[in-house]
């Protein structure tokens, strides 16, 4: 900690007066000594004490001042990370580039997500992280950094295959002869003094070929005034390895732990090994999704249908898509008919029907018809991509439940070392035997393991993210992931939400008096209505439409403001509207007032038909309840929330909702600008509230509530203001994105538990806690090196495992 200086862009200054407002607001920090903003160059500067000022900090205050400061994030592939401590180097080391406002680095992804005031140079970041003696992966373009980072992956593990078959070609023949000298069994010649010339020999390649990373990462530890794993692993294999060599020489007297050593080195590497396939597979869902992406694309260009890469796609360019194969980009059907499955983005499992004017996603199947579409996003910038991207940084963010992970983590190497010495002087003195005490040092810093600290959240948030992508559950980032198992009321919006959002006919009522069916009677308005352009009577028609019933041309076509439609259908005066229409009309009503006040009292508006002067039936029309809306309340009653529905609607239509869907609270006749007061309240009275919808107006609520959850059917602004987006609009997608919630955090406890049981456990075990007691096993009252190498190196392994088995559940 200590004086630092920060360059920030500034947008908005137009005088020299603005100069003067930024100065005087960022020198009101506590914390700043100077600050200087620059009119010319759109730029201020100022020096301060990083311990009392954060540079979130700085950038409030320059926007309360009525300025903005532009940031960007850049994401940097991160290689030569071996424990949480190494992230926590590399943070460190970004977060001194000037310009860096915030730097995220995670072990489990192996990636650096950094925010940065705007200009900052990605060059000064990689130079950064060289610098702190890690690598980051370039790529020649940008479209292939994905590739670059799976090469660099793959030769990660190629890597540690090789090490592994070195350790194991010397290692086995040397632990052979080892214990067979030691339990007596190749007999006298196992005792001449060349012998411990040929274990030297044999531990040699393994300590500084096999372990020649640890050495290098201890060293680039050390040089950033951090330790990590490496230390652990260099100083406890050093030590057993440099004792064996005054003994081997004549110098003294005693056992060689040649084995020791070169067991330590291979049992870690074969674990490392094993971890770095293991979180391979943690990324499973993203490189499915990667692998979702068309190959090439079927464009008209001058008139010819020519067969281009997909990267050469161009906005505006019409593609066509042939059936059965997959839709190249997200574009606007201009021609054609058919099905096409969005599975794949959206986890709906029904085909989408799709004809001209409708928008088709890019790496869906066209299951039926030809389609020909106008291409309206391409690379980056389609559905895929983003929902990729999303979930790349999502996986990379840090749940809070990390911070108590990270905190142990900056001090866990130390302690242990410190420990370790004081365990070797204890022992040392009990015993006075040094081969005795130098054995259990050895253990204590082979024993302890960071690294399935670091690994307890990260690679279960990796898999749970990528489970929730595959079901069309996208969380913005790891905090709302973890934030959304502690809900205990969602708030639903009506419309949208639960419903459908347009209107549907719902029943279709004839008067006991009528000679008509319901076909006829559905005609007959139908019919009338075609010359409509009311949502209520385009509802009536898509009825009619969706039964295929036959309509005819409606004659002297009348639209009644307020109150409904009249026209001449087949020579009969057909008239379709509310009461008062029927009223102005002096048509008789036939007895279906009761049934009508009934529909209206269901939340449906009832359309009167009359023909000729006489009531002959009633059409309901409402705002349709969505399939699942039910069966997704009842699931949410399942995990123990409160439902709560929020609409304009007056309270009898709203209360009736409610009563079909059983659905426990109501807030009825809300104005739009009152939904986050309403989400406030129900804080004020205790709930971790969960906010669902689809509209603009929906934007503030999502905002206001502990969780908000927008539906993937809805608006962009709602996306962006929430913490969760449903892809499929289906609102069971609620219920499983909270169970999803929920396993996930049981996952991270559960790796937490074993994380911090395993050292608080076995580092006493290793130091000889049990050693006093006659009821212990002799293999723990003594803990061989070995054996602690061992449940090392399988300790971050059972993490990784733990995390995997979310892959296979089952959402509700």
């Amino acid at each position: 900690m200590g004086d630092k200086t920060l360059t920030l862009p500034v947008t908005g200054m137009t005088c020299a007066n603005c100069v003067a407002t930024v100065e005087r607001s960022v020198g009101k920090l506590e914390g700043v000594k100077e600050v200087s903003a620059n009119f010319a160059t759109d730029r201020v500067t100022l020096v301060y004490d990083d311990s009392l000022v954060k540079p979130e900090a700085v950038i409030e205050r320059i926007r309360k001042a009525g300025y903005d400061v532009p940031q960007e994030t850049i994401e940097l592939p991160i290689t030569g990370m071996t424990c949480a401590n190494c992230a926590l180097t590399v943070g460190r080391a970004l977060r001194k580039v000037e310009g860096v406002l915030e730097a995220d680095v995670n072990f489990a992804t192996e990636r650096a997500l950094v925010k940065v005031a705007a200009g900052v140079p990605r060059e000064a970041l990689v130079a950064a992280v060289e610098k702190a003696g890690y690598g980051v992966v370039l790529a020649a373009e940008e479209d292939t950094l994905e590739d670059a980072e799976q090469a660099a992956r793959e030769a990660e593990i190629r890597h540690q295959e090789r090490r592994l078959l070195v350790g194991a070609i010397f290692t086995l023949p040397l632990f052979v002869l080892s214990m067979g000298r030691d339990l007596g069994i190749f007999g006298h010649w196992a005792h001449a003094d060349w012998v411990n010339y040929l274990f030297w020999a044999l531990a040699t390649p393994v300590q500084f070929y096999v372990g020649r990373d640890y050495y290098v990462g201890a060293y680039k530890a050390l040089r950033n005034g951090a330790a990590n794993m490496d230390v652990l692993v260099a100083l406890g294999s050093s030590v057993a390895y440099l004792y064996g060599i005054p003994i081997t020489l004549g110098l003294l007297e005693g056992h060689v732990y040649f084995e020791t050593a070169a067991a330590i080195i291979t049992l870690i590497v074969a674990g490392k090994l094993l971890e770095a396939r293991a979180k391979g597979r943690t990324s499973a869902a993203i490189k499915k999704l990667m692998g979702l992406r068309a190959k090439t694309a079927r464009v008209i260009r001058d008139g010819i249908e020519i067969d281009v890469p997909v990267a050469q796609v161009r906005v505006g360019d019409e593609v066509i898509v042939r059936p059965g194969e997959k839709i190249p980009v997200d574009g606007i059907v201009l021609e054609g008919h058919s099905a096409v499955d969005e599975s794949m983005i959206t986890g709906e499992s029904l085909p989408v029907d799709k004809r001209p004017g409708m928008e088709v996603i890019g790496a869906t199947i066209n299951k039926q018809g030809l389609l020909r579409f106008r291409a309206t996003h391409v690379g980056r910038e389609t559905a895929l991509a983003q929902i990729i991207r999303l979930v790349e940084q999502a996986q990379g963010s840090k749940a809070p439940i990390q911070k108590i992970a990270d905190q142990v983590a900056a001090v866990f190497v130390p302690v242990v070392v410190a420990i370790a010495v004081v365990v070797f002087f204890i022992w040392l003195a009990a015993t006075g035997d040094f081969t005795t005490a130098l054995v259990r040092l050895i253990a204590v810093l082979v024993i302890a393991c960071p690294c399935a600290m670091g690994l307890a959240t990260p690679t279960a948030i990796m898999v749970g993210m990528g489970k929730g992508a595959e079901a069309g559950i996208l969380f913005k980032n790891s905090e709302a992931l973890e934030r959304a198992h502690r809900l205990t009321a969602v708030v639903l919006d009506k419309t949208g939400t639960l419903t459908r959002g347009e209107p549907g006919v719902t029943d279709i009522v004839v008067a006991e008096q009528a000679t008509l069916s319901e076909t006829e009677l559905l005609a007959l308005a139908a019919s009338a209505e075609r010359g409509s352009e009311h949502p209520l009577g385009q509802a009536i028609v898509g009825a009619a439409r969706a039964r295929a019933v036959t309509l005819a041309d409606p004659q002297d076509f009348e639209a009644v403001t307020g109150q409904g439609v009249r026209a001449r259908v087949e020579g009969r005066q057909v008239l379709v509207g509310n009461l008062a229409l029927m009223q102005a009309n002096s048509v008789r009503l036939d007895g279906l007032e009761t049934t009508a006040e009934r529909l209206q009292s269901e939340a449906k508006t009832a359309m009167w038909l009359a023909v000729d002067g006489q009531a002959r039936g009633l059409i309901a029309v409402a705002d349709t309840i969505k399939e699942t809306s039910a069966a997704a309340v009842q699931r949410m009653h399942a995990l123990g929330l409160t439902v709560v529905m929020m609409t304009g609607d007056n309270r009898a239509t709203a209360e009736a909702i409610a009563r079909a869907l059983g659905i426990d609270r109501v807030f009825a006749e809300v104005k739009p600008g009152d939904k986050a007061a309403y989400v406030s309240k129900l804080q004020e009275e205790g709930y971790f509230v969960g906010m669902v919808g689809d509209g603009i107006n929906d934007a503030p609520a999502l905002a206001q509530a502990d969780v908000g959850i927008a539906i993937g059917t809805g608006t962009d602004v709602a996306m962006e203001a929430a913490d969760v987006t449903l892809m499929s609009g289906d609102l069971l997608g609620v219920a499983r994105a909270i169970d999803l919630s929920k396993a996930t955090m049981r996952t991270i406890k559960q790796n937490l538990f074993w994380a911090f049981g395993y050292n608080t456990v076995l580092i006493p075990v290793a130091a000889g806690i049990l050693a006093p007691f006659s009821w212990a096993p002799p293999l723990l009252q003594q803990l061989h090196p070995i054996l602690a190498a061992l449940a090392m190196a399988f300790s971050s392994v059972s993490v990784v495992t733990n995390s995997l088995r979310l892959r296979s559940k089952r959402l509700i």
